[in-house]
C-alpha cells in the first residue's frame, strides 16, 4: 500500500472527530437538525411550569427544573419546609449557611442539613455559573429569614397590637360621628318640610306630597348612612389584617374585592372615552337635525310653509315617522360603540327580543301600518262625526293602533285600525262644514193625495225643524211608485252634523204634525184605499169635534 493511501484513510477519522468536537464545544452545528443550544433553552423555559418558593408569605425565588424523581413543585415545597425549620432554630446565623460545591452540583447547607441543591440543569436554565446561582439563592434565603424574625419579634408584635387598637379607636369614633352627622341631616330635612321640601308634581298629577317627600329623603339618608358604615367596616378589616404577616394575603383579597373592580371600571372608562365622544357627536348631530325637521313641520302645520299636494294635518305624523326612522338609524350607528356590543350574551338577548317581537306583534304591526295609511288617506280627524260599518259616532282619539269613537248613546267604542281600513267609512262632518250635509228621510202616501200637496207638507216640516239650514231650500224626491202608495223623500241641509239623531227625531215629529194638520194620512202597506166603515188614522185632537166614522156604504147597481 502506498503512503498516500494510508494517509487518506487515517485522515478521514480525524476529520470526523474534529467536526464532532466542534459541535460539542460550540453547539452551532449538529447532525440531527436540532436547534442551537440557546434556542433550546428558551423553548424549555417556556414549556416548564415554574414553582415558587414561599416560606413566609413572599416569593423569594422559583424552581424551574426537576431533581431526580422530584418535580419543581415538590422541590419548592421541600425547600420551604427546611427554610421554616431553619428560621425556628435560634442557633442559626446567616454566616452559618454555607455553599458547598461538588463535582456535578452545588449544595446550600446548614451544618449537616442540605437546604437545596443547584444542579447542572439549573445552570443550563439560567445560563449562569453554579456559584453565582447558589450565592443568589443563599442571599434570598438569609434575607427572608431575617425579615421573618424581624416581623415576629416581640417589639414588632407590640407595635402591631398598638396599630390594631388605634384602628379600632378610629373606627369607633368614625361610627359615632357618622351617626351624629346623619341624625343632624335627618333633623334638618324634617325641619324643611313645607318650606323648601314640597310635593313633587308632574303637571296636575301629584307624585309625592310634602309628607311623603320628607319621608323619602329621610329614607335615602338612612340608606347612605348604612352604606358608609358598611364601607367603613369593610375597609377597616383589610387594614387590621395587613398589620400581621400571616393575614396579609387575606387583607389584599378583601381590599382587592373593592379596589380591583373600581380600577377595572376606571381603566375601561379611560379606554371608552374616544367611543363616548363619538357617541356624543352622533347624538348631537341627530338631535339638531330632528329639531330642524320639527321646525319645518311646525311651519307647515301653521300654514306658513305651503308645499303643493302636502296637507297641513300631515305635518306632525310625517315628522313622527321621520323622527322614529332617524332615531333607529342613529341607534344603528351608535351600536358598535356601545360597551358589550360584541358580547355574545348581548347579541343573543338582542336576537331573542327580536324573535319575541316578530312572533307576538303581527297584529300590532298591521294596526300600525293601517294607522299610517289612514293618516295619509285622511278619511276623518278627531271631532268628526262618522260611521264605520255599523258604528256611528264622534271620533274621540286617533292613535297608531286604534281609533276611539263615542256614539250617540255615550258609548266609547275602540276599533283596531286594521278594521277601520278594511271597512267603509262615512264622514258626515266634511260636507257639513262646506256645502252642508243633506238630511233625508222617506214617507209613503197613498195615490189619492196630490203629490204637490205632499211636497208642500214635507218642505214645511223641514222648515220647522231646528238645526237645518234656512238659506238652502229643502227639496223632495219621489223615489218609488209602489202598488199601494208613493214613496216620497224629503232632503234638507244642515251644518250641525253632531245633532243628526235629534234632527231626524224632530223632522219625523214635524212630518207627522204637518200631515195631520192638513188631514193627510200617512199610508202604509197595511191600509187599503177603501175607507168606508173605518176610523181614520189621524189622532183625535187633530179631528173636528163633529167627526164620526163614515158608514160602510153598499150600492145596489141592479135597481
Amino acid at each position: 500500500m502506498k503512503i498516500s493511501s494510508v494517509t487518506r484513510y487515517l485522515s478521514l477519522p480525524f476529520v470526523i472527530l474534529l467536526v464532532f468536537s466542534s459541535i460539542t464545544v460550540y453547539g452551532q452545528v449538529n447532525t440531527t437538525g436540532q436547534e442551537p443550544e440557546p434556542v433550546r433553552i428558551d423553548s424549555v423555559k417556556k414549556s416548564i411550569q415554574k414553582a415558587p418558593v414561599v416560606p413566609f408569605n413572599d416569593t423569594i425565588f422559583f424552581i424551574y427544573t426537576k431533581l431526580g424523581p422530584y418535580y419543581p413543585k415538590e422541590r419548592a415545597s421541600n425547600i420551604e419546609q427546611k427554610i421554616k425549620k431553619l428560621s425556628d432554630d435560634f442557633s442559626f446565623h446567616p454566616d452559618s449557611l454555607m455553599i458547598i460545591p461538588d463535582e456535578n452540583s452545588t449544595d446550600i447547607a446548614f451544618r449537616e442539613t442540605i437546604i437545596m441543591t443547584i444542579t447542572a440543569a439549573d445552570v443550563r436554565h439560567f445560563n449562569q455559573t453554579q456559584e453565582k446561582i447558589a450565592r443568589d439563592y443563599r442571599d434570598a434565603i438569609v434575607e427572608s429569614i431575617k425579615q421573618h424574625r424581624k416581623e415576629s419579634s416581640l417589639s414588632t408584635l407590640l407595635m402591631q397590637i398598638g396599630l390594631v387598637m388605634l384602628i379600632i379607636v378610629i373606627f369607633y369614633f368614625s361610627v359615632k360621628y357618622i351617626n351624629r352627622f346623619f341624625r343632624f341631616v335627618t333633623r334638618k330635612i324634617t325641619g324643611l318640610k313645607g318650606t323648601r321640601i314640597k310635593g313633587i308634581n308632574i303637571k296636575s298629577y301629584n307624585i309625592l306630597d310634602e309628607e311623603k317627600s320628607t319621608k323619602f329623603l329621610v329614607f335615602i339618608t338612612k340608606i347612605i348612612k348604612y352604606i358608609c358604615l358598611i364601607l367603613l367596616f369593610y375597609l377597616s378589616l383589610p387594614l387590621i389584617f395587613s398589620i400581621f404577616p400571616a393575614t396579609q394575603d387575606l387583607a389584599e383579597k378583601l381590599f382587592g374585592y373593592v379596589v380591583n373592580p373600581l380600577i377595572k371600571i376606571f381603566k375601561k372608562l379611560i379606554h371608552y372615552i374616544p367611543d363616548l365622544i363619538s357617541i356624543i357627536v352622533i347624538v348631537l348631530v341627530f338631535r339638531y337635525l330632528i329639531k330642524g325637521i320639527y321646525y319645518f313641520a311646525g311651519e307647515i302645520e301653521k300654514g306658513k310653509l305651503v308645499i303643493k299636494g302636502f296637507y297641513q294635518d300631515w305635518a306632525m305624523p310625517t315628522f313622527t315617522i321621520i323622527k322614529v326612522l332617524l332615531y333607529a338609524f342613529m341607534f344603528i350607528i351608535i351600536f358598535p360603540y356601545l360597551p358589550g356590543s360584541n358580547s355574545k350574551v348581548f347579541q343573543g338577548v338582542s336576537v331573542f327580543i327580536g324573535v319575541i317581537f316578530s312572533l307576538g306583534s303581527t297584529s300590532v304591526i298591521s294596526n300600525i301600518v293601517a294607522g299610517l295609511v289612514l293618516t295619509y288617506m285622511r278619511p276623518f280627524k278627531e271631532g268628526d262625526h262618522i260611521r264605520i260599518g255599523e258604528i256611528m259616532g264622534t271620533v274621540m282619539e286617533k292613535t297608531p293602533f286604534v281609533t276611539r269613537v263615542r256614539t250617540h248613546k255615550n258609548e266609547e267604542i275602540t276599533i283596531p285600525n286594521s278594521n277601520v281600513l278594511s271597512a267603509h267609512t262615512v264622514n258626515y262632518t266634511t260636507s257639513s262644514k262646506s256645502e252642508g250635509l243633506i238630511i233625508h228621510t222617506s214617507v209613503t202616501i197613498g195615490y189619492d193625495v196630490p203629490w204637490r200637496k205632499v211636497h208642500e207638507l214635507l218642505v214645511e216640516a223641514a222648515q220647522r225643524t231646528p238645526h237645518l239650514m234656512k238659506t238652502s231650500q229643502p227639496y223632495v224626491l219621489q223615489t218609488a211608485l209602489n202598488d199601494f202608495y208613493v214613496e216620497y223623500q224629503i232632503n234638507a241641509y244642515t251644518r250641525e252634523d253632531i245633532f243628526m239623531a235629534e234632527i231626524y227625531s224632530e223632522l219625523h215629529q214635524n212630518i207627522q204634525d204637518t200631515f195631520n194638520e192638513a188631514g193627510v194620512e200617512i199610508m202604509s202597506p197595511h191600509y187599503r184605499a177603501q175607507r168606508d166603515g173605518n176610523q181614520t188614522t189621524i189622532p183625535e185632537n187633530y179631528l173636528p169635534e163633529d167627526y164620526t166614522a163614515p158608514p160602510f156604504r153598499v150600492k145596489n147597481t141592479e135597481s
